[in-house]
């Protein structure tokens, strides 16, 4: 950590390049520390754009993801809002029960020891707040209904703190209390463009990702973050054809932030590849998303 950032999060960039996704393939990281915190932004999904007639934007919007490298952002210290907020002794909800699902899954992260994923509390509701700006018409019925999928598939409990004007930025800081109090920072599901999100360059229409706080041996999600090029979803949503696949988009990225990774099964929505026939969570999908909503509680954090 920086001297004289004690709650900042300071970027080093990870190199490494493309790789295959194995079930529960954790992303390298440094060694966790007592009070270590991760931010880290996960595969982007990546569409293509360019002045082109919407026909054919629409089909070149469909080609396919690439999975590439990313970033992490790391620090250590005691920082932070006092440990257990809005934590209840039992989990607020429960995934599905299962039924023989099966198809491919990976996390983005594993706990320390490999025994898990990492995930957020099942205990506490995730809040998360929305910057509006530049949203496309059908933009706040994609994110409430692709949080609603997620929220079902692992019974994790979302509240809507409303619209903020915070900008989406790669190094967010997961503790603001000028801004949202003494919490955890909500969770940031923001419309943005290249312009302003460099992150969102070329053929990125989304990147997303959360910050893990590690006590006692555990790691915990505590906030992230969801940025969407507005530029391409628009493109998507305002056809028929590829509404759905729109909301594929925004919910494959609500799934990356509570901890699911890109799969090499064509079948599975965390597939790093646009489909016009794969919008909905596949059972390998779905089954993921149940191990990450059935986490232990998280009191100390």
């Amino acid at each position: 950590m920086h001297a004289g950032d004690p709650q900042g999060l300071n970027p080093w960039v990870d190199a490494r390049g493309h790789h295959p996704h194995p079930l529960l393939l954790p992303h390298p990281r440094a060694t966790p520390v007592e009070e270590d915190v991760v931010y880290f932004h996960g595969p982007p999904v990546r569409v293509r754009r360019g002045p082109r007639p919407a026909v054919l934007l629409v089909a070149a919007l469909l080609v396919g993801l690439v999975a590439v490298g990313a970033r992490w952002w790391t620090s250590s210290g005691v920082f932070g809002p006092p440990a257990g907020l809005e934590e209840a002794a039992f989990p607020l909800g429960a995934p599905p029960m299962s039924s023989g699902l099966t198809g491919g899954f990976a996390f983005s992260a594993l706990q320390p020891d490999g025994d898990g994923p990492v995930a957020y509390s099942p205990c506490r509701p995730i809040h998360y707040v929305v910057r509006p700006d530049g949203a496309p018409p059908g933009g706040p019925a994609l994110i409430q209904a692709a949080v609603t999928r997620v929220s079902v598939a692992t019974g994790l409990q979302f509240v809507d703190d409303g619209a903020t004007r915070e900008v989406p930025s790669a190094d967010r800081k997961a503790y603001q209390p000028d801004v949202y109090g003494s919490r955890w920072a909500p969770v940031l599901i923001a419309w943005s463009t290249a312009a302003e999100s460099p992150e969102l360059a070329g053929e990125v229409a989304g990147i997303a990702g959360s910050a893990s706080v590690t006590r006692s041996g555990r790691s915990v999600y505590v906030t992230g973050s969801v940025t969407l090029d507005s530029d391409d979803i628009a493109v998507l949503d305002a056809l028929p054809g590829t509404r759905a696949t729109a909301l594929g988009v925004v919910t494959h990225e609500l799934a990356h932030l509570v901890g699911l990774d890109h799969v090499d099964d064509p079948t599975q929505l965390m597939y790093p590849s646009t489909s016009a026939t794969r919008s909905g969570l596949g059972a390998g999908d779905l089954a993921g998303l149940a191990a990450l909503g059935s986490g232990d509680c998280a009191p100390d954090v």
